[in-house]
């Protein structure tokens, strides 16, 4: 039977290209998406040719309830989720006097509350089969790569490496949990409202 995979923020840029390799290699795949709809119901469009199953479900992964009647609307249409990519993220970039604890609050919700929240409800699918598989998509800017324009995003990516360390110790070891840390890779969203300084490091 094949391995059903959620794919958190995956509607376009990094979590689309993820989909669709997973798709090509016959993995069933959730589309996950907040805002993006149309983005996202193109994609699903697109990997159908793979002849795999698909599922397209809107979800805010810093809601709780939210994420809660995602996995339940996954589990009654595809069984489970087998593996969870975290890639959900967002980044507000500004100079840093003009930068608003609101956003901060934000960053950190969906970029760490979201990657915990998914993962503790996996959790319990993944332990009752005593398999699963969690990939949280961090960043270098939460190791050696820091830029005050995007002080929170550092930040997260920070802290969801932590939290990568932490949930590979509490899941062991019927659960793996591991995080891949891109460079820029020059997304629409990734290279809106940065400076030129910024561009050229």
């Amino acid at each position: 039977m094949s391995k059903t995979v959620l794919v958190t923020g995956s509607a376009k840029g990094i979590g689309a290209a993820i989909i669709e390799e997973l798709a090509s290699s016959g993995y069933d795949c959730v589309i996950n998406y907040h805002t993006s709809e149309k983005e996202a119901n193109l994609l699903n469009e697109k990997i159908k040719k793979y002849n795999v199953r698909t599922l397209v479900v809107k979800c805010d992964v810093s809601d709780e309830a939210a994420v809660n009647e995602m996995f339940n609307i996954i589990e009654q249409e595809l069984g489970g989720v087998d593996i969870l990519i975290n890639n959900a993220a967002i980044d507000l970039p500004n100079i840093f006097s003009k930068k608003k604890v609101e956003d901060f609050k934000r960053t950190l919700d969906v970029n760490l509350i979201g990657a915990y929240l998914t993962a503790k409800r996996a959790e319990r699918y993944m332990l009752d089969k005593k398999w699963g598989r969690i990939i949280n998509i961090s960043s270098t800017n939460g190791m050696n790569t820091y830029y005050p324009m995007g002080i929170e995003y550092d930040a997260s990516k920070a802290a969801l490496n932590s939290l990568t360390h932490n949930l590979a110790i509490e899941f062991a070891p019927y659960v793996t949990v591991n995080a891949i840390a891109p460079g820029l890779i020059g997304t629409e969203s990734e290279i809106k409202d940065y400076d030129d300084e910024f561009m050229q490091m």
